[in-house]
């Protein structure tokens, strides 16, 4: 009986402990976010993941932009050296105007030019790509495909009997993947803030525009619900969520002198999406409809010869 107390009180400790370091950004890179009852070993979900970018590349249209692909790959690439990624993280840019970005098992996250379009700064997009990493570090799509397989047990896992698409529901990006690889419980999502968070942070991002971000996105779902994705809305940045993330970012992360918010680069490659974007449209558009020209001026303004990033500095005592 005492042996059994005693190991319970350690492993509340131990669970305690491992908690307090998830909220410690000094300690990323240096904790197991990703830990819990997993079916899929780290390289069964590396296969997967494999598979299922393949899929989405074949049946969704992708931004072949190699510039804009390439400041993407870079901008993700800074956030997962400050991350808790333990596998190899790839970012693609799926061409579809609605508001998404989503991860799929193994590491692969696909940003919809419809969000690049939206963010308004760096750090905003930063904020939006840290949250997806955050899924990838802390492995949520195989641990919730997993809770699924044990809360249905009798249920074999249609993954392992050669496909899934007569099964998937559709969803915003246009094809048909299973349910538990996009949509994260709120548990999930709560830990995604929070990492991305840190993350954002820790490659010096002003983390108040992970908000900011969020609440854009919050209120186009309210003006122009058909413009958010289907997997993005289904856990809306609530006002409890918001709240949370305005706590973390008092109680948990340090005041810096600086951050950075936005870059010329930023405005430059968001700028040619959305030319990109008026050029789709122009070449797509009904002849025999009027079309609108732009006033001069009414165009996305070049970035300027100054290439050095906006910085946001902020005092000791500033309330966020």
């Amino acid at each position: 009986m005492f042996a059994r107390f005693t190991l319970a009180l350690l492993l509340v400790a131990a669970s305690s402990f491992a908690a307090d370091k998830k909220k410690d950004p000094n300690e990323i890179g240096n904790r197991d976010v990703g830990k819990g009852i997993n079916f899929y070993s780290l390289e069964k979900e590396i296969a997967l993941g494999q598979q299922l970018a393949l899929e989405v590349e074949k049946q969704t249209k992708m931004v072949d932009d190699p510039i804009l692909g390439e400041y993407i790959n870079r901008l993700g690439q800074n956030l997962v050296r400050n991350s808790d990624a333990k596998m190899p993280v790839s970012f693609k840019i799926v061409d579809d105007d609605s508001i998404n970005a989503f991860t799929l098992p193994g590491g692969h996250v696909f940003v919809n030019s419809g969000l690049i379009r939206i963010a308004e700064t760096e750090a905003e997009l930063a904020g939006a790509m840290a949250h997806e990493i955050g899924h990838v570090a802390a492995r949520h799509s195989t641990r919730q495909e997993t809770r699924a397989q044990l809360a249905n047990l009798a249920t074999t896992p249609l993954i392992f009997l050669g496909g899934w698409s007569g099964y998937a529901i559709r969803q915003g990006v246009g094809l048909g993947i299973p349910m538990t690889f996009l949509s994260f419980s709120r548990a999930f999502e709560g830990e995604a803030d929070l990492l991305g968070l840190e993350y954002m942070y820790k490659a010096g991002y002003d983390p108040t525009a992970s908000i900011d971000i969020f609440e854009r996105i919050e209120s186009l779902q309210k003006s122009k619900p058909g413009l958010v994705a289907k997997v993005f809305s289904s856990h809306p940045m609530t006002l409890d969520r918001i709240r949370e993330t305005q706590k973390n970012i008092t109680e948990i992360l340090p005041n810096k002198p600086e951050y950075v918010v936005s870059t010329s680069e930023f405005n430059e490659m968001r700028g040619r999406m959305i030319a990109l974007h008026q050029s789709r449209k122009k070449d797509t558009a009904d002849p025999s409809k009027p079309t609108l020209r732009h006033a001069p001026g009414s165009e996305p303004s070049e970035s300027s010869a100054d290439d050095r990033p906006t910085l946001k500095r902020r005092l000791a005592g500033d309330e966020l």
